[in-house]
């Protein structure tokens, strides 16, 4: 089947489109009886917005999950197809940000993106943890945080000499800064949330 010259491409995005759109937030918040986590806060699938429920180990759970699903949709097709871990990579990522599950309403895509750059650089995926969870320490604003993190991700693969990892890096940084468009205006504001410092049915930031 693979012999045909489209169908390893195919499968290695379709993989990585079903792995990425699996909504682990959601479903978390579900089980554990926390609601519907697309009425809550922003809305939004990620664990940011499942920390505002109040139940931090399903926002880690959550956190560490899409992280994973990125990672293991690159892993995977990696692993089965030639050259399948670039393309696997866009569909987790696209899948997560668009799944077809939730009419093409998901994420915003700092999780997945950090799965991603671990599996296919693990040094640029460190240098997005770090720059991540700096940030979010500093600023204490979720989509700071994120959104450093997806700035310095291209960078780093240049400054390492990864060009091949270049352009894919930047294409789904600037997707996730798109994503933020929305916390960008509130930003400019000053009306933007920090971690802990907003309630649950105000406008929240990611």
């Amino acid at each position: 089947m693979t012999s045909i010259p489209w169908i390893a491409p195919a499968l290695a995005l379709l993989i990585g489109y079903l792995l990425g759109s699996i909504p682990f937030g959601l479903i978390l918040t579900r089980v554990s009886g926390a609601g519907d986590l697309r009425t809550i806060g922003s809305g939004n699938i990620g664990a940011t917005n499942v920390l505002r429920t109040g139940r931090k180990g399903i926002a880690a759970a959550t956190l560490l999950l899409d992280i994973g699903k990125g990672a293991a949709a690159v892993l995977i097709a990696g692993a089965l197809f030639p050259g399948g871990a670039v393309l696997a990579a866009i569909g987790a990522f696209f899948g997560h940000l668009y799944p077809i599950w939730l009419k093409f309403r998901g994420g915003k895509g700092v999780a997945v993106l950090m799965g991603i750059a671990l599996a296919l650089s693990p040094v640029c995926g460190l240098v997005f943890a770090l720059m991540w969870i700096g940030m979010l320490l500093v600023t204490r604003i979720s989509s700071v945080g994120g959104m450093s993190a997806a700035i310095a991700l291209p960078v780093t693969a240049a400054i390492l000499g990864d060009f091949e990892l270049v352009a894919l890096f930047l294409a789904l940084s600037l997707m996730v800064i798109w994503k933020h468009r929305e916390n960008i205006a509130r930003l400019l504001s000053g009306t933007e949330p920090r971690i802990g410092g907003a309630k649950a049915d105000a406008p929240q930031g990611d």
